[in-house]
């Protein structure tokens, strides 16, 4: 029994609930003691593992103080390159032989993701009790989406379960890349535009409230702009408070908001139709559509099945509609390209590869070299971006900054007359 303990004692990992437990073992003695686990569900599994027979688990309070875990909103989230990583170490240890509960309770101890570990410690917990692996993924769908779940069971179910994660990672890598490259171009022009909201808004608090007391002593007619950046001084220090907290406010509003289907409805067509921007999103959202539907087709996921989780996972309402048509085409035993060339959202070139894939039986193979090429035009797309925005912001931040300095000296000018 102080095996078992042990065992019980070296299977915890730092950073989980403590638990302390009562199980009574074969010959029907009481045994006491603590463990560390993600639930009290993965408790009872390690017990049993052992077993013992569980009859109390409460979590323990001691302890704790100043060890406590802040975790601020954001944090506690598993991150797409966490999985991407996950997945190729999954694939490497499973085929070389290692079993299901030894890769898990590696990745676990690997992850630098507190929330991953804690999850992979879960799903090894549901597996020791008999459950299949994508059974016991799809009840994480907040860590492991219904893609990785899919294409999981389809890797059970074939016997190919390594091909399958390796497929993952690279797809997840895929976006990972895509991702970043979208981040870089829109980074430089963040960072400028809130420098100049900052320059602007302390400007307008701090140095034109001095001009204006300057100015109302001497007296005289003020010039329009120097009248219009007084006002907006005056203006903004009434209204500040509330600015500041509707910016706070309204982030946190859009996230509990955007997903919803009539906010959807109206904004994803608009991403599609901003100027330049737009272009952008078109390309992101087709070089993900198309990833995804390869990845699984080639994994062996059903069609229908496929098209559905593609259009969910492709991130706009206009390319979910276009994926249901060809769900409904494809039902009726009609073609799978076809419906796509309703929709404008997808162009002729992604029709006619579709098609010529779909009539070559390498439809798989044509998604994956879509998908290639979207991810370069979007590499274009941004290096172009970021070459053409860099100028504007500048030019846009001088004129602002130039606009205010010369609305405050203009009425210096005439300060001798004033004066006389």
């Amino acid at each position: 029994m102080a095996t078992a303990t042990k065992a019980l004692a070296k299977a915890a990992k730092p950073g989980q609930r403590k638990f302390e437990y009562a199980a009574r073992d074969h010959a029907g003695r009481l045994v006491k003691g603590t463990l560390e686990a993600a639930d009290q569900r993965a408790v009872v599994g390690r017990l049993r593992s052992q077993g013992l027979v569980p009859v109390s688990i409460t979590e323990s309070r001691a302890g704790r103080g100043l060890q406590t875990q802040i975790h601020l909103p954001g944090t506690n989230r598993v991150k797409l390159k966490d999985l991407a990583l996950m997945s190729r170490q999954f694939a490497t240890m499973v085929s070389s032989g290692l079993t299901l509960m030894r890769a898990l309770a590696i990745l676990a101890e690997q992850t630098e993701s507190r929330k991953l570990a804690a999850t992979l410690v879960e799903v090894r917990s549901e597996i020791e009790s008999g459950t299949a692996l994508s059974a016991a993924l799809a009840k994480h769908p907040d860590v492991f989406p219904p893609l990785m779940v899919n294409m999981v069971r389809a890797g059970e179910v074939g016997g190919f379960l390594d091909q399958v994660l390796l497929q993952l990672a690279e797809n997840f890598e895929s976006e990972v890349k895509l991702r970043a490259k979208v981040k870089s171009a829109m980074t430089y022009p963040v960072v400028v535009f809130a420098i100049a909201v900052l320059a602007v808004v302390g400007m307008l608090l701090f140095i034109v409230p001095v001009f204006a007391g300057m100015f109302s002593d001497l007296g005289g007619e003020l010039p329009l702009p120097t009248k219009f950046l007084v006002a907006l001084s005056h203006g903004l220090r009434f209204l500040g408070p509330g600015l500041l907290v509707l910016a706070v406010v309204l982030p946190v509003v859009w996230r509990k908001v955007k997903d919803r289907p009539r906010v959807r409805d109206v904004v994803d067509p608009l991403k599609l139709r901003v100027p330049v921007f737009g272009l952008l999103a078109q390309k992101i959202a087709l070089s993900r559509f198309t990833r995804n539907l390869g990845t699984m087709l080639r994994s062996g996921v059903p069609i229908l099945q496929s098209l559905e989780i593609v259009g969910n996972a492709s991130g706009n309402v206009v390319v979910e509609r276009a994926s249901a048509d060809v769900m409904e085409s494809v039902r009726s035993g009609r073609s799978l390209a076809a419906p796509l060339a309703d929709h404008p959202v997808f162009p002729a070139m992604v029709v006619q590869m579709m098609s010529v894939g779909e009539d070559t039986g390498a439809l798989d193979s044509m998604l994956h070299k879509i998908s290639d090429f979207y991810d370069q035009e979007v590499e274009a797309t941004t290096e172009a971006l970021t070459s053409l925005i860099e100028p504007i912001m500048i030019a846009v931040l001088g004129g602002i900054i130039g606009f205010m300095v010369v609305a405050m000296y203009m009425p210096i000018f005439g300060v001798f007359d004033l004066i006389q």
